[in-house]
């Protein structure tokens, strides 16, 4: 009985030795928060308007509408949208929660290369970027929203970027609207500088996607909490930025590996679907994604750190008592943070 409870003893010391400090999560919910207030910004792409009636507005601070991007002409389009349904979640959303901030979001993380060059030319020429901006805030002013997202990224954050974003922000600011941007976890690009950064009213980290279909080889957790950790620390401690205007990003969505060159993404809501017991879990076999005791110490982490929570996308939820928002707001709720000051919060 000594030799098996030394056995067992010795296995347990080896098993905490070998776990990263990064990784240990203070489960405490007696902790120092940031601020008493936090934001929840959910994107909702326009594919997903029909499953309107199950999103609870009640749970989110800021709705993100994407993605829209201008024509050659500097039109604003939506695309598969008409005004009804535009319309339809906006009063839906206002209905629930009247505080709520809507934002259109522009560009988005892939589009045609028709649309890169469109976003290209009109950033370069200090002439037409005026142009683009006056349709900008008129889409803004026609629709009724609050403010616009701006979400270039990669090798379409070109030069005129900074120009852009500055020059857009004094053109929303004289109507009283808003500018956020997104950017990823651990990079700044070259074509962002200061001023542009301090325009905006704040950033949501993309805190996700450290490997995916592009990395087919790299089988893995693609939005960990050590990376949620990582990009905390990259813009609040190394780029500087005051965590006043932080917001970090948390998937609703993972990536299945299926072999060295085929991944595919799918939902939270499609793995709660499949057995309810895989919301406790972040991995499934070759599928990686966030459960909700990750999501749950994501939120953690916000609180102490930065100004809230930022979700892609509201609409690959599980519409169950397994949903990720749902968790979201009780661990808010419960670490005594205001987020909406609706639905028990």
């Amino acid at each position: 009985m000594k030799k098996q409870l030394y056995l067992l003893l010795s296995l347990l010391i080896i098993s905490c030795s070998s776990v990263d400090d990064d990784d240990v999560i203070d489960t405490d919910q007696n902790i120092d928060l940031f601020s008493t207030e936090a934001r929840v910004v959910g994107y909702f792409p326009y594919y997903r308007f029909s499953l309107n009636d199950k999103i609870q507005y009640c749970k989110v601070t800021h709705l993100n509408i994407a993605f829209a991007n201008p024509e050659t002409d500097g039109t604003i389009v939506l695309p598969g949208n008409s005004g009804d349904l535009l319309k339809n979640v906006m009063d839906t959303a206002r209905s629930q929660n009247s505080n709520i901030k809507i934002y259109i979001s522009l560009a988005g993380g892939g589009f045609s290369d028709e649309i890169a060059n469109t976003w290209k030319n009109f950033l370069a020429s200090p002439q037409d970027r005026p142009i683009l901006i006056e349709k900008i805030v008129s889409y803004v002013l026609d629709n009724g929203f609050d403010g616009v997202d701006v979400d270039l990224e990669w090798s379409h954050v070109t030069t005129g970027y900074s120009d852009f974003v500055i020059e857009l922000r004094d053109a929303l600011k004289a109507q009283a609207k808003g500018i956020t941007a997104a950017y990823p976890s651990e990079t700044k690009y070259d074509n962002l500088n200061a001023a542009a950064l301090n325009a905006l009213d704040f950033i949501n980290i993309m805190s996700y996607d450290y490997t995916g279909p592009w990395n087919a080889s790299a089988p893995g957790q693609h939005s960990s909490y050590n990376h949620a950790q990582r990009g905390v620390n990259f813009w609040k401690n190394t780029i500087g930025i005051n965590p006043s205007k932080l917001t970090l990003g948390v998937p609703f969505y993972g990536y299945d590996f299926q072999n060295s060159t085929t991944v595919k993404s799918f939902t939270y809501g499609s793995m709660v679907a499949s057995d309810v017991s895989n919301s406790e879990k972040d991995d499934v076999g070759n599928k990686y994604y966030n459960g909700r005791p990750t999501i749950a110490n994501k939120v953690k982490l916000a609180a102490q750190n930065l100004s809230g929570i930022m979700i892609w996308e509201l609409g690959q939820d599980s519409f169950s008592e397994y949903s990720l928002l749902e968790t979201i707001h009780k661990t808010y709720t419960d670490l005594g943070v205001e987020t909406t000051g609706l639905c028990g919060n």
